[in-house]
């Protein structure tokens, strides 16, 4: 259910982006224990000069690959969101060649009434889901 929005430099393939995708899916069901065709993401790209992602003096050095993932979900615990954060970027340095220091993450916190995912429900209140 979190709505995960990917912002990242123009140029991959679409098997790259692809791959981008699935893993991070597969770290959010693994973290957050979401079902797995609880899946709404997606994919901004941009001309280089879009993307300003500086360090906030952590002394990382980002390149061209870099991904800032923003995902909006109802609310979840620290321990689940580090470890989003831990098997995100060991399946994303491991599968699409993305270092550690390149992915940014943000969650914003949401509640119950602030989903409706069609037939205009808001399903988390009717009992729908």
């Amino acid at each position: 259910m979190p709505l995960v929005r990917f912002d990242v430099m123009e140029g991959r393939t679409d098997e790259e982006l692809q791959t981008l995708l699935d893993a991070t899916h597969e770290a959010m069901v693994d973290a957050f224990q979401v079902p797995e065709r609880d899946r709404y993401q997606i994919v901004h790209q941009h001309k280089e000069g879009e993307m300003i992602i500086q360090d906030t003096g952590l002394g990382f050095e980002r390149s061209k690959n870099v991904v800032v993932i923003s995902m909006v979900s109802r609310p979840r615990t620290a321990v689940q969101k580090e470890t989003l954060y831990k098997n995100l970027v060991e399946l994303l340095q491991e599968r699409c060649g993305i270092a550690p220091e390149d992915v940014m993450v943000s969650i914003a916190n949401n509640g119950d009434a602030d989903w409706s995912f069609g037939g205009g429900n808001a399903q988390f209140l009717t009992g729908e889901l």
